[in-house]
């Protein structure tokens, strides 16, 4: 793998939608990144109930969305592990692969939610934390920086783009037959529609 600055932006993306996309991009240019790493959790150990569409589907559907551009990389990094997919893991094996600059870009739940990760220290030492804001959701950074040690030298917060969207809202819609186009890429509601998925 090449050097550089990278972005990595993990989740479900049970499906991706737009506000993934948005914040990637926005992150990119902002922060100057070489590309962003868009990498699809296999197991995620704190949502409870796991995913609801398989690892393949979710994979297929980041792929699809990110075509077109070529600052975007879709990793299958931890679906191809077994077990849950731990933040700190994925960072180390990207490191071990060269990647020694990179910029873990997560939103203000995730944020707020740091205390609860598994080895929070290890994280920040192999990467940056972009936090980046989301409609209706904040955290305490003075807490925040009490709780995890060091947090503050490695935080960099960035105002993201305001759309309002959430994947749980795009599986109630599809199960109740509502439309989802304009809110994920035209080739993800042809790929939910294809394999039947969330109904």
């Amino acid at each position: 793998m090449s050097t550089g600055r990278t972005g990595i932006l993990g989740g479900s993306f049970d499906p991706i939608h737009y506000g993934h996309l948005a914040v990637a991009e926005e992150v990119r240019v902002v922060l100057q990144l070489n590309r962003v790493l868009i990498i699809p959790a296999g197991e995620q150990p704190l949502k409870p109930g796991g995913n609801v569409a398989e690892p393949v589907h979710r994979l297929a559907m980041a792929r699809l969305a990110c075509v077109g551009n070529p600052f975007f990389e879709v990793s299958s990094i931890e679906i191809d592990r077994p077990g849950p997919s731990y933040t700190y893991v994925t960072l180390q094996l990207l490191y071990d692969q060269g990647l020694d600059d990179l910029y873990l870009i997560l939103g203000a739940d995730s944020v707020a939610d740091l205390p609860r990760w598994r080895e929070v220290r290890r994280i920040l030492e192999l990467a940056h934390i972009v936090g980046v804001s989301r409609p209706g959701v904040s955290f305490d950074l003075a807490y925040l920086s009490q709780i995890v040690p060091g947090l503050m030298e490695r935080l960099i917060v960035i105002d993201g783009p305001r759309l309002d969207i959430s994947s749980t809202d795009l599986r109630r819609r599809v199960a109740h037959g509502r439309p989802i186009r304009y809110q994920t890429p035209d080739a993800v509601v042809a790929y939910i529609e294809t394999h039947g998925l969330y109904r």
